[in-house]
């Protein structure tokens, strides 16, 4: 009787599955689920909808004026004015959509030192013990007694992508941008990992500037 030789498929999900036995983690593909992106994120606002009605009026309804890369996610056509210590401000503030469950203001650090105030570096949705300020919208004012951070560097991905880059949500990464013969690595890349993510990083407007993201030959996410 002849020996069947075991199909390609077959030797490769046992080696895989010795792998993993070994590592105590799943084989990543061998090709990145998804192309990576890196996006400079601009100064802007997220507002619950009870914020949104006390600014642009009863019943108001965020509207879009530009979809974001991630599904859902829009630039709103709606603006307002930031209020800082000694009545400085920070104008056409962009809220996007759509409303969330908190009220938060991300910026800069070169926002920050327009607005005179200490902005401290914290993830999404981490407010507690962050400074705040008044917004002045085109029907009232919103009081927000924190809530103003410089977003921490971050990069959205799903679960294809966290199992290629041998990570899971929360831990931290490097961002290797490549431009102009000038390489720059930033450190401490946040990893956020949820189904419904597209792979793609954001850093904010002065980072963006120092890797000269728009002239960009390589962009690479290293553990």
């Amino acid at each position: 009787m002849n020996a069947v030789a075991p199909s390609r498929d077959l030797v490769e999900s046992l080696v895989r599955q010795a792998l993993t036995r070994h590592l105590g983690r799943p084989l990543a593909p061998s090709a990145a689920p998804a192309p990576l992106v890196v996006n400079s994120s601009a100064r802007h606002m997220h507002v619950t909808q009870e914020g949104l009605e006390i600014l642009f009026g009863a019943g108001a309804q965020l509207e879009v004026h530009k979809w974001l890369y991630q599904e859902g996610q829009f630039a709103s056509k709606q603006t307002v004015t930031l209020i800082g210590p000694r009545k400085r401000i920070i104008p056409n503030l962009r809220i996007l959509g759509p409303c969330r469950n908190l009220t938060q203001i991300e910026l800069a650090y070169t926002d920050s030192i327009q607005l005179g105030i200490d902005i401290p570096v914290r993830a999404s949705g981490d407010i507690e013990g962050t400074p705040g300020g008044y917004i002045m919208g085109p029907k009232g004012m919103l009081e927000m007694k924190n809530g103003i951070i410089r977003a921490a560097r971050h990069v959205h991905m799903g679960p294809e992508d966290a199992a290629f880059y041998g990570v899971k949500h929360l831990d931290h990464m490097k961002l290797r941008i490549t431009a102009d013969k000038c390489t720059t690595t930033f450190e401490d890349l946040l990893v956020r990992v949820d189904k419904s993510f597209k792979l793609e990083v954001h850093i904010d407007t002065d980072e963006a500037n120092a890797c000269a993201l728009e002239h960009a030959t390589q962009m690479e996410l290293l553990r």
